[in-house]
């Protein structure tokens, strides 16, 4: 079943309802109990709250009429995998509050995503709501991307002196940590910079958007890692990346395989974001040894 630009448009203001929704519940809530689940190797993969799993119950229920009307597999970070994303055409692919770390620790780079993929990996639609800000962006393939409903970006952003590098936690205690800092700083220099910086307080979803906001800038993370992010990490955001004309590939520039059939991990190709693909292709040949 293919869907048209007007089935495309229904569903992503069904996603914008529940994504807000959700958003709006997060906003008014702190978390009473934090809870640990099997994950990847890092806290942040591995903590879930009480909100997390209200946000998701929000999100669902709005969205499953669409299942069973356009026949759409449903993957969400809560639920289990029950395999239906490989057999759909499309499926819904929902994390319902990623950055749950930060959301804990009362601080801001947590957000709702909601994506429409189809069963290649194609990312169709993608919603990203900041409980933070109250800001929803989403994108719809073909369509454009939209902040707050109005087109965006509107104009061409001006780009800094530094090159802002986004990345997970895990990153300051990866074991090439200090290789991959002396790699940016002469990437840095060989972009004609003052220098760069590494931001690492957000989730993945909003690392993402943060990098889109302030360019030059990039977030990435190599495979092998255990977990390495999963696929409702990223599927919103490389939608958004898609329709404004940035960069969203695995580490080595392919596509982002957002619908791996073997696991819902994105370790075995890492992942990619940059503001443009001069970014792109020197973070693609850092030399880290």
């Amino acid at each position: 079943m293919k869907l048209s630009t007007s089935d495309l448009s229904e569903l992503a203001e069904l996603a914008i309802s529940a994504a807000s929704e959700a958003g709006h519940m997060i906003a008014r809530s702190r978390p009473k109990d934090v809870h640990h689940k099997v994950g990847g190797a890092s806290l942040a993969s591995q903590v879930v709250t009480e909100i997390d799993r209200r946000s998701e119950d929000i999100i669902v229920n709005v969205l499953r009429p669409t299942v069973e009307h356009f026949e759409l597999g449903l993957l969400t970070e809560e639920q289990h995998d029950d395999g239906s994303r490989l057999t759909a055409d499309y499926f819904w692919s929902i994390d319902p509050l990623d950055g749950t770390l930060p959301f804990i620790e009362g601080l801001a780079g947590y957000a709702v995503s909601v994506a429409l993929v189809g069963r290649d990996g194609t990312p169709w639609i993608g919603v990203v709501h900041d409980p933070v800000e109250g800001t929803v962006l989403h994108a719809v393939r073909g369509i454009g991307a939209f902040r707050d409903r109005a087109r965006w970006p509107t104009e061409s952003q001006s780009k800094r002196e530094i090159l802002s590098v986004f990345a997970d936690r895990s990153f300051v205690a990866n074991d090439n940590h200090d290789v991959v800092v002396k790699a940016l700083d002469l990437m840095a220099l060989d972009m004609g910079l003052a220098g760069f910086r590494i931001l690492t307080s957000g989730g993945a979803v909003m690392n993402a958007c943060m990098v889109l906001g302030q360019p030059p800038a990039c977030y990435f993370k190599y495979p092998g890692l255990t977990g390495g992010g999963s696929l409702w990490d990223f599927a919103a955001t490389a939608c958004l990346f898609h329709e404004v004309g940035a960069v969203a590939t695995d580490i080595h520039g392919g596509a982002l395989d957002l619908n791996r059939a073997d696991s819902s991990f994105m370790n075995h190709h890492g992942v990619l974001f940059a503001t443009d693909e001069s970014v792109a292709e020197r973070i693609q040949t850092l030399r880290l040894s």
